[in-house]
């Protein structure tokens, strides 16, 4: 559960000013059986039983998850996702199963809070669906598909140095950590020392050449 989780996947605001002009894929096919979807109002119910069952899971990194959301919560963040989306500032996005299209196992966004050229990362996957590598791979489509806008060159992942679960996502997917930054303690088990991780666009130079 990276740092950005705490204002974002289950609180999306949109920010004042277009991040990007394009939009990602709101569908993202991943393996094991699960897939990203565009976060949706008709997710409301499904999102907020998700949230409520995986409080005890969450509530010690995210602020958030201090109290259990109101189903109108719930609804109320879902319509400022989608305004978010279309404002191209967030792109919101639940984890659910293939075969199970109606149930949410997780959540993640991108967020155009960190500064021209940017997005920001933030997840959360569910007690009983952590340790098969769907944060890791939901981050690495996420990645790829931030990095393919306009305008987008780099990527970010934060998180409480503490938090060892949400550091191993952006290693495993090859992010550089840039720095260490203090950061406001909001949630029970952070330190305050925040780990930003980034993975930028490389530049034409670095592109492989496809006649070698």
């Amino acid at each position: 559960m990276s740092h950005a989780q705490q204002r974002s996947c289950a609180h999306a605001v949109a920010a004042p000013d277009e991040v990007t002009a394009g939009r990602p894929p709101e569908l993202l096919r991943l393996s094991g059986g699960v897939s990203l979807l565009r976060r949706r109002t008709s997710h409301t119910v499904a999102l907020n039983k998700a949230v409520r069952a995986n409080l005890d899971h969450l509530r010690p990194w995210l602020e958030w998850a201090a109290e259990a959301p109101s189903r109108a919560r719930t609804a109320e963040l879902t319509r400022a996702g989608a305004a978010a989306w279309e404002a191209g500032t967030d792109f919101m996005y639940l984890v659910v199963p293939d075969a199970e299209p109606g149930r949410v196992i997780g959540a993640f966004g991108l967020h155009g809070r960190i500064g021209p050229g940017a997005l920001e990362i933030g997840y959360w996957v569910g007690a009983r669906h952590v340790g098969r590598g769907i944060a890791t791979t939901a981050a690495g489509a996420l990645t790829r598909a931030a990095l393919a806008l306009p305008g987008i060159v780099r990527v970010e992942i934060r998180c409480d140095q503490a938090n060892g679960a949400s550091a191993a996502v952006p290693r495993k997917l090859g992010y550089r950590l840039d720095r260490i930054a203090r950061a406001a303690v909001r949630a029970p088990a952070e330190t305050g020392r925040q780990q930003v991780w980034v993975k930028e666009r490389p530049s034409p130079d670095q592109q492989p050449d496809p006649d070698q």
